[in-house]
């Protein structure tokens, strides 16, 4: 196995291995034969998931609406309708072309995430801050800078060819990272915070980090982790009130019975009370009857599964195995670098946000405002997340050709 210039043996080269790829190898074609025509061209391994777990997201997002008055079948499917559409624009444009524009890719992450605090473009939603509206259009900015961030650090990332050899390298990929993550921590939004890192973690763990490197890194966040939580709770700021009251609940379970666990109290209910094949449609009564908020976003696994139970949430993350082992399929094809990690940074995005909301709703991870994608009610996640299926199918497009 490949070792680095400084004698350890590199993180990101095993991970590559099993990706398919090969530490040091030119980009070049990819080794999945093209067979011509427009159908060919749709990875319906990929594209088949997406689509039923868009149909999914709108059934439970319609059974809300019933009985919540913030939850809009109409504005979902025209998110839905408008997220294919997108989609469909970046199946035919090659995203190659981002591969060479780290900087400016750099310079719009950090406007799109500070722009829910310039004067005039800053919006609020049922009180909540991070919004940005341009005339009639409202939408996150901050589910757009996901996208971003994954292809400025897979742009990055991709110049190393598999192996990172020289630690300054890997303290500049990480340092790039903090960039958007510390605009984003301006509002503050800690989900999506979260998201950004473990996204671009995994990008550059794939382009050949080594593993004492990723270590040091990892104890690092966490005392950093620890020392925001200190600083919050001494001084509020940079969290607020309601996001430590969380992190306390997730801490010590004893909380649950307080005002600060109610949510999670209520989402264990939701989820248990469901039982084997659920309660059926509008007939969630921890959901309907106004006992679990924002059941609609935050935590509509717990409302998925109180309607449709146990087979409901079977069926569910059956779905996004599908969806994910799919683009890991793909990605294990292809030789091209910018490819990989592109593929490996939607593959985190999609992962971790099934971890992160599934978990909170049961209390195996603390509760942050993360969207499940494709089914948490919101229109510019919903955008961006059938968006992100675009990029796929155009990795896929344009398989046969040089990256």
């Amino acid at each position: 196995m490949a070792q680095n210039s400084a004698g350890g043996v590199g993180f990101g080269s095993v991970v590559s291995s099993l990706f398919g790829g090969e530490a040091g190898k030119k980009p070049g074609a990819a080794r999945v034969p093209s067979r011509g025509g427009a159908l060919s061209n749709i990875y319906w391994a990929n594209l088949i998931p997406a689509l039923l777990l868009i149909v999914y997201g709108l059934i439970v997002v319609w059974s809300a609406s019933l009985s919540n008055a913030n939850a809009s079948l109409s504005r979902q499917a025209f998110g839905a309708v408008m997220g294919l559409a997108l989609a469909a624009l970046i199946w035919h444009w090659d995203y190659r072309s981002l591969s060479g524009m780290s900087t400016w890719l750099l310079v719009i992450d950090v406007i799109i995430m500070i722009s829910p605090r310039i004067p005039g473009l800053a919006s609020a939603a049922n009180g909540m801050t991070g919004w940005v509206k341009l005339g009639p259009l409202r939408f996150q900015p901050s589910e757009i800078g996901k996208l971003v961030t994954i292809f400025l650090m897979a742009s990055l990332c991709a110049q190393y060819n598999g192996r990172i050899k020289e630690l300054r390298d890997y303290v500049k990929l990480c340092a790039t990272l903090l960039v958007p993550f510390a605009a984003i921590m301006c509002q503050p939004d800690l989900g999506t915070g979260l998201i950004l890192i473990v996204t671009g973690a995994a990008i550059i763990i794939c382009a050949g980090a080594r593993a004492d490197w990723v270590v040091i890194t990892l104890i690092m966040f966490v005392v950093g982790c620890a020392l925001i939580i200190f600083v919050s709770l001494n001084f509020g700021f940079p969290l607020k009130q309601y996001q430590l009251n969380r992190l306390l609940v997730f801490a010590d379970s004893s909380l649950e019975s307080t005002s600060a666990g109610y949510n999670l109290q209520q989402a264990k209910i939701a989820v248990g009370s469901g039982g084997l094949f659920g309660k059926g449609i509008g007939a969630a009564t921890q959901s309907a009857g106004g006992f679990l908020p924002e059941n609609h976003t935050d935590f509509i696994f717990a409302r998925l599964s109180e309607e449709f139970g146990f087979a409901g949430a079977a069926l569910l993350l059956a779905l996004y195995a599908w969806l994910i082992f799919s683009a890991l399929r793909l990605a294990m094809k292809l030789d091209a670098p910018f490819a990989k990690l592109v593929l490996a940074g939607i593959v985190a995005m999609w992962s971790y946000q099934l971890l992160q909301n599934v978990g909170m709703c049961i209390g195996i991870m603390p509760i942050t405002g993360i969207p499940l994608p494709f089914i948490s009610y919101g229109a510019t996640s919903m955008v961006v997340q059938v968006a992100s299926v675009g990029i796929v199918q155009s990795v896929y497009a344009h398989r046969t050709k040089s990256a």
